[in-house]
C-alpha cells in the first residue's frame, strides 16, 4: 500500500477499534507526522479539530502555528492556536512536553486527542527507557490508546508520513529543534539508531517496537491493579503506605512511579523509585530528591506512615 493509503488506513482502523464517535482533536505541530495525521483523520471521515500548540521558544513560532492552523483548515478541519509558557523544571524537553500536554488537555473539551507518534518514536522511547533504567513500563512504550490520548500511527514509520505529505502536496514545517544535538532524542535519532542499524544489520526500529508490544499486555494488566491501589493510597497530604504493605514489588513500584509523576518528578528511574520505596522503612529524617528546578529541589520524605513531597532551596 502506498504511504498515503497506509497512514489513512491506520487512522481508520484506530478509529474503528477505539473511538465511539467521529469528533476528535489532533495535536498539530505543522511537522510531517502530525500534518499527515491531520490529513489522514479528515480522509478517514473524522470531524477534526486541530490544536496547534505554540511553545513560543522561537521568534517565528507564532507564524509557524498560524501556517499549521491554516493548513488544517484547508484540509477540512477546524483549528485553534494554543500559546503556552514553557517552564524550566526537568529541562527544556520535559518542560515543553508538560506545557504541551496541559494545553491540549485543557482545550480538548472532553474530545479525544490524536497524537502523531510513529513507530520510530516508539523505538526511541523503548531505547531511552532501557538506557535510563526506567523499568518494564517504559520499555513497553507508548500505548495506542489511553483516554484521552490516541496514537494511531505507532505502526507507521516516520518516512511514510513524509511520503504521505508529499503525495498530498503538503509542505510540513521543519523544526530546527529536531536537528539540535543538545536534545537527547535528536542524538538518539541521528546518531544512535543509525549506528545500531549498522551494527545489527538493520531492523532495529521494528524490533524495538515489537518488544514494546510484547510487554504491553503484561504492563497494562499490572497498571490496572496499580491504579486501583494508588486510588486507595492517595491522600491530600501525600501517599499512605498502609495499603501497600505486603504488596508485590512489581505492583508497589508502579504505584510509586505513578504518584511521583503526579507530584512533579521528571521521568523517575528505577533507582529513584527504589530509593523512595526504601523510605517506607527508613528513618523519618531521610529524603530522596526526585527533581526540581534551578531554584529548588523536589524531595520526598516519610512522615508517620505517609510519603510527602516538598521543596528544598538549592
Amino acid at each position: 500500500m502506498d504511504p498515503a493509503g497506509a497512514v489513512t488506513r491506520a487512522v481508520a482502523d484506530f478509529a474503528a477499534a477505539h473511538l465511539t464517535h467521529r469528533d476528535v482533536c489532533v495535536g498539530l505541530s505543522g511537522g510531517p507526522d502530525s500534518l499527515a495525521l491531520t490529513a489522514a483523520a479528515v480522509r478517514a471521515g473524522l470531524r477534526v479539530h486541530a490544536l496547534v500548540v505554540d511553545h513560543q521558544l522561537q521568534s517565528s513560532s507564532a507564524q509557524v502555528a498560524a501556517d499549521a492552523a491554516a493548513t488544517a483548515r484547508d484540509l477540512g478541519a477546524s483549528a485553534t492556536i494554543l500559546p503556552v509558557d514553557v517552564g524550566a523544571r526537568g529541562g527544556l524537553e520535559a518542560a515543553a512536553r508538560t506545557a504541551r500536554y496541559a494545553a491540549l488537555d485543557a482545550a480538548r473539551d472532553e474530545v479525544p486527542v490524536l497524537l502523531g507518534h510513529t513507530m520510530d518514536d516508539q523505538a526511541e522511547t523503548v531505547l531511552l527507557g532501557l538506557a535510563r533504567g526506567s523499568g518494564p513500563r517504559s520499555i513497553a512504550g507508548m500505548r495506542a490508546w489511553r483516554s484521552p490520548w490516541g496514537r494511531p500511527l505507532l505502526g507507521i514509520r516516520r518516512a511514510q508520513t513524509h511520503d504521505a505529505c508529499a503525495a498530498w502536496g503538503l509542505d510540513p514545517h521543519t523544526d530546527p529543534h529536531n536537528g539540535d544535538p543538545r536534545f537527547t532524542r535528536v542524538r538518539l535519532r541521528t546518531e544512535v539508531m543509525p549506528l545500531l542499524d549498522d551494527v545489527l544489520s538493520g531492523g532495529v526500529v521494528g524490533a524495538l517496537a515489537r518488544t514494546a508490544e510484547q510487554l504491553r499486555a503484561d504492563a497494562e494488566a499490572l497498571d490496572v491493579l496499580a491504579d486501583d491501589l494508588l486510588e486507595r493510597a492517595r491522600r491530600t497530604d501525600g501517599l499512605d503506605l498502609a495499603p501497600m504493605r505486603g504488596v508485590p514489588t512489581a505492583l508497589r513500584t508502579r504505584v510509586l512511579r505513578a504518584w511521583l509523576i503526579e507530584v512533579g518528578a521528571t521521568e523517575p528511574t528505577s533507582r529513584v523509585i527504589g530509593a523512595v520505596d526504601d523510605l517506607a522503612s527508613g528513618p523519618p529524617t531521610a529524603t530522596v530528591a526526585i527533581g526540581g528546578d534551578p531554584s529548588a529541589r523536589l524531595v520526598v520524605r516519610h512522615v508517620g506512615g505517609v510519603l510527602v513531597v516538598g521543596s528544598v532551596p538549592r
